[in-house]
């Protein structure tokens, strides 16, 4: 289906899809890119202000390109497409890269426009598409601009094809100046990107400062991480922003306050949109945020923290073994974290149940941690059991708690003598020689364990 869109400029800002733009991270300069796709379509021999299309498309190309000339660590290409097989009936795989990105290449770039005459067809979607691969995958401020007369003859949708693009993780924000279009027909670029009317006065200008903005002008952003206070105080915590289309890593950074006392500022790729978690314990989320581009952006949100510590007193058996918490939402299942015993861990502020893995397990539920404070709970110190069984065989420990057995470890079937660091208790074993064939021959014994002292007990 075709349709007519007069005579467009339209500017695509997008990041080339898989970079972990690490670059920036250290304030390294690093390149513009522009990709100039260029209209050489049958169609372009309308007169457009009495001269032909082609001819009003090639001087706004040359202007913009010497507009462009102040840009520091610029790097140029040329796709032609259109301009190979003749129309009717024209190839709609017609669009081939003239020139490759390279410094320094603005004359051969006219070169290789100048003498271009209206040919083909004309196929905007598919020389987008193909856009993508002209650009080197490394981290560079990537731009297009496109110029075309807008009839798309191969079926193609530049609303589609920026839907895909997205889709593909190649995000990119479309400026468009239109020429003789009237306010109905540009509302056709609404699901595209940003028109300007080529009749007013300045908007040449305008659309060129977006590119030297975006190229010139960094954009920065910083994160603050809100205490229950309302102040952005919290921080040392890594945080990962992602692509909100594709999902890819774009960066990782540790959070910082920087010698002010104010959350550092990044440089960030204002294009595309991202999807940050910070890394808190649970994490926290902001999907679909959109940086202000060539401007210091400020990216809020809630991350109160305090600290939780479990500890036991010292003991010649409390440090003999190392044991975990397990520590979860209060009524969520799901594991957050799994601490060591005697450290100490930051938490977003929240009730939580922990699972501490002595022997028994203790089950601690609706634990407070508070903001900037370090919620400490102590446990009871172990005592030891070695345990004798003379053969090998099969058993198991248990507690007795509130007039009920309650299973605590099995015995290993393979030894006969074995140590067991257990909580204070009273604690009753069973055990079988393997050799013996009948239930009769269950061995029971019952004992009592206390902090920092060692009782023996022998079933033979």
């Amino acid at each position: 289906m075709k349709f007519f869109l007069g005579f467009i400029f339209v500017l695509f800002l997008f990041p080339v899809k898989g970079i972990h733009a690490q670059a920036s991270k250290a304030g390294a300069a690093i390149p513009a890119r522009i990709l100039f796709i260029f209209d050489a379509s049958n169609s372009m021999k309308t007169n457009y202000e009495g001269i032909p299309r082609i001819e009003a498309a090639k001087k706004l190309l040359f202007r913009i390109m010497d507009s462009l000339q102040r840009i520091p660590n610029l790097e140029l290409a040329l796709r032609i497409y259109g301009a190979q097989v003749s129309y009717p009936p024209g190839d709609c795989n017609d669009s081939r890269l003239a020139v490759p990105f390279a410094k320094g290449n603005a004359a051969l770039i006219k070169s290789k426009v100048s003498p271009l005459k209206p040919t083909g067809i004309t196929p905007i979607a598919h020389s987008l598409n193909l856009a993508a691969g002209d650009f080197p995958n490394s981290p560079a401020t990537n731009i297009i601009l496109l110029i075309t007369d807008g009839i798309e003859e191969c079926g193609g949708d530049p609303c589609d094809a920026a839907k895909k693009l997205r889709e593909k993780g190649i995000v990119f924000k479309p400026y468009i100046l239109g020429i003789g279009l009237s306010q109905e027909q540009s509302k056709a670029f609404d699901c595209v990107g940003t028109y300007f009317s080529a009749e007013e006065p300045n908007a040449l200008v305008h659309v060129v400062g977006v590119v030297v903005t975006q190229t010139m002008n960094r954009t920065t952003a910083q994160v603050n991480l809100i205490d229950q206070g309302g102040f952005p105080t919290e921080t040392n915590v890594n945080m990962t922003f992602y692509d909100h289309f594709s999902g890819n890593i774009r960066y990782d950074y540790i959070h910082t306050l920087n010698a002010r006392g104010n959350p550092d500022t990044l440089t960030l790729d204002a294009s595309p949109s991202y999807h940050l978690v910070v890394h808190t314990i649970p994490p926290v989320e902001k999907d679909n945020i959109k940086l202000q581009m060539g401007i210091h952006n400020i990216i809020a949100l809630d991350a109160p923290q305090g600290n939780l510590e479990v500890k036991r007193p010292n003991g010649t058996y409390n440090f003999n073994y190392r044991i975990k918490c397990v520590v979860r939402k209060q009524g969520d299942p799901l594991i957050l974290n799994v601490q060591e015993i005697n450290g100490i861990d930051r938490y977003i502020v929240n009730n939580y149940d922990l699972e501490i893995l002595t022997l028994p397990r203790i089950y601690m539920t609706g634990v407070s941690v508070g903001q900037s404070r370090t919620t400490s709970l102590e446990i009871p110190g172990a005592g030891e059991l070695k345990l004798m069984t003379g053969e090998v065989g099969s058993g198991s420990i248990y507690v007795e708690e509130h007039g009920d057995m309650l299973w605590v470890c099995n015995l290993d079937n393979n030894q006969t003598i074995q140590n067991f660091y257990l909580q204070p208790g009273h604690y009753k074993v069973e055990f079988r020689s393997r050799n013996k064939k009948e239930s009769a021959y269950t061995v029971e014994k019952k004992f009592s364990i206390e902090t920092d002292k060692s009782v023996t007990v022998n079933l033979y």
